[in-house]
C-alpha cells in the first residue's frame, strides 16, 4: 500500500459487541500497515478484555486507556497522543467499514486537509419506526460540510499537521466537539472535502430511548458550546433543532405525519438537554 503511515483511532465505552463489529470489519477491509489504536474510556464491562484480546492477536492493534475524563473527545485526544501516522482517521466503535474505504479516503486527502466519507445508515432487515426515522434524518454529510463546516467524528480523516496547527478536540464538551473542531479547522483556512467513494456503515438507533438520549446529549452540548465559545455560537438562547431535515425526505419516507411528530418531540428533547445544562452552568456561575 503506497500510502503515508496511517493511524485509526477508535474510542470505546461499554460496547464490547460494537467494538468487535468494527475491528472485525477493519481486519477484513483494511491493510494491516495502518495502525489501529483502541482507546477504552474507563469501561465497566468486558470491553477492555475484548480490546486486549485484539491487541494481543494483532501487531498493528494497540490498546490504550483514557480513565481520567469520561468523554469521547478526551478518548480521541488520548488516541492522538499514541499515534505515529501522518494521517489520522477517527472511527466509532459499532460501525462497519467497506472494501476500499481507506484507500479512497486517503486519495481524497490529496485534494483536501479534512475529509469525510459517505456514512450509510443501516436500520436492519425489519426496521422499527425509530430506525426508519433515524435513517431518513441521520447523516447528511455534504450538508454538514457545506452549511455547518464540520463532519461527524464517527468517521473523519485529517493530516497530523492540521491537528498540530489548530489543536485537538475540546474534551470539556459532552457533545458538539466535532462541530467545534471542524469550525476551528475552517477558521484556520484548511480545505474540506466529501469523499463518496469511501463508505462506512453506521447502525441506526432503533429505540425511542436511544434517540431521546442522543438528542438530550446534543442539547447539552449546544449549551456547553455557547458557554465556552459565546463569540462563535452566541450566548445562551434558543436550543438547536434536529439535523437539517427537508420535506422531500419526509415525502420519500412513507411516514410523513409520524416523522413530523418525531421531529417535534426530538426538538423538545434537545430543549430539555439544553436548558438542563444551562441551569447547571448558571448555578455554577452563581456559586463562583
Amino acid at each position: 500500500m503506497s500510502q503515508p503511515a496511517i493511524s485509526i483511532i477508535i474510542p470505546v465505552y461499554n460496547d464490547a459487541e460494537g467494538l468487535g463489529v468494527t475491528v472485525d470489519s477493519l481486519l477484513a477491509h483494511t491493510d494491516p500497515e495502518a495502525e489501529i489504536i483502541l482507546v477504552d474510556n474507563n469501561s465497566t464491562d468486558r470491553t477492555p478484555d475484548i480490546a486486549a484480546d485484539y491487541a494481543a492477536d494483532h501487531d498493528h492493534i494497540r490498546l490504550v486507556f483514557e480513565r481520567e475524563i469520561q468523554s469521547s473527545y478526551a478518548a480521541r485526544n488520548t488516541g492522538i497522543e499514541h499515534t505515529t501516522g501522518e494521517i489520522i482517521v477517527f472511527l466509532d466503535a459499532d460501525q462497519r467499514v467497506t472494501d476500499g474505504w481507506l484507500t479512497a479516503l486517503v486519495d481524497c486527502l490529496d485534494e483536501a486537509d479534512y475529509v469525510a466519507p459517505n456514512i450509510e445508515l443501516d436500520a436492519g432487515e425489519n426496521p422499527t419506526l425509530i430506525g426508519q426515522y433515524n435513517k431518513t434524518t441521520g447523516f447528511p454529510i455534504e450538508d454538514f460540510l457545506e452549511y455547518h463546516r464540520y463532519a461527524p467524528t464517527s468517521c473523519l480523516a485529517v493530516r497530523r499537521e492540521l491537528i498540530d496547527d489548530v489543536g485537538a478536540f475540546d474534551e470539556r464538551l459532552i457533545s458538539g466537539g466535532d462541530l467545534e473542531f471542524g469550525n476551528r479547522v475552517d477558521r484556520a483556512g484548511y480545505e474540506f472535502a466529501y469523499c463518496p467513494a469511501s463508505t462506512v456503515i453506521h447502525p441506526t438507533r432503533n429505540s425511542f430511548g436511544a434517540l431521546y438520549n442522543r438528542n438530550v446529549r446534543i442539547g447539552r452540548g449546544h449549551c456547553q458550546l455557547q458557554s465556552a465559545y459565546p463569540d462563535r455560537y452566541g450566548r445562551v438562547g434558543i436550543p438547536p433543532r434536529p439535523s437539517d431535515i427537508r420535506s422531500q425526505q419526509y415525502d420519500e419516507s412513507q411516514g410523513r405525519l409520524l416523522f413530523t411528530l418525531l421531529t417535534l418531540i426530538m426538538t423538545a428533547t434537545r430543549g430539555v438537554g439544553y436548558y438542563r445544562e444551562c441551569l447547571a452552568v448558571w448555578a455554577a456561575r452563581l456559586r463562583n
